[in-house]
């Protein structure tokens, strides 16, 4: 692939993926000052602006570096990134335990959304007339693609991610603390699993059936890899 091949693609998934990282972290932040956490709020955090959330390393580095693989060598694998965590004040929710369940799942909740969101652009970009190949079409796919990924990735029930939050949301107090004290194990497992493909092999059918879905809801001629 040469680098006139490299750039584009870095082009197509360059605003699906910010937006999908960013705007995953603002959705945890303005259902914590629904129910009252003000901390990201004053914050500024609770804003659809990119550039408040972007971490440079998590948001921009890393998915490049997986992107520019998967391009360039064929290696595969998932698309991972992150943005800067958005403080959540669990004691300042009116109901911590119930309250954090819904800060938590608001994420992936805020990428469904824009799965939906990036598969009606598709709808409406060919139903216009674009080719598949043109620009917007393909970035379409890419932001159906990238955020079926963090979302499904990030309701694996691993602490930190947020089905980790939801889970011990929904666990009994004991077993939910001693849960809890897993958390510093959970990013090397999560780094363990992404290395060794693991995490592709569990999540990749997951995402299959996601896509084959918004296909099937917006009528749209996807495959399951897009």
């Amino acid at each position: 692939m040469d680098f006139s091949s490299i750039a584009t693609t870095i082009a197509i998934y360059a605003l699906p993926v910010v937006f999908a990282i960013t705007l995953h972290e603002a959705a945890h932040g303005y259902v914590a000052k629904h129910f009252g956490d003000t901390t990201a709020y004053v914050l500024g955090r609770v804003s659809l602006n990119p550039a408040r959330h972007i971490d440079p390393l998590g948001t921009i580095v890393v998915p490049l570096a997986i992107l520019l693989a998967t391009t360039m060598f064929g290696l595969g694998g998932v698309l991972f990134g992150w943005a800067k965590p958005v403080p959540v004040n669990y004691h300042a929710l009116r109901r911590p335990r119930q309250h954090m369940m819904w800060v938590a799942a608001a994420g992936p909740g805020a990428n469904l959304v824009m799965a939906l969101a990036w598969g009606l652009a598709l709808k409406l970009g060919l139903a216009a007339g674009l080719a598949g190949g043109a620009f917007l079409i393909e970035m379409a796919k890419a932001g159906i693609l990238v955020n079926v990924v963090l979302m499904l990735l990030n309701l694996i029930p691993i602490l930190p991610l947020d089905g980790g939050r939801i889970l011990a949301s929904l666990l009994p107090p004991g077993m939910a603390a001693s849960y809890s004290r897993l958390e510093p194990l959970g990013f090397p497992i999560l780094l363990a699993l992404l290395f060794t493909n693991t995490l592709g092999v569990v999540l990749y059918p997951m995402v299959a059936g996601s896509i084959q879905l918004i296909a099937s809801a917006f009528q749209l001629p996807l495959s399951p890899t897009l």
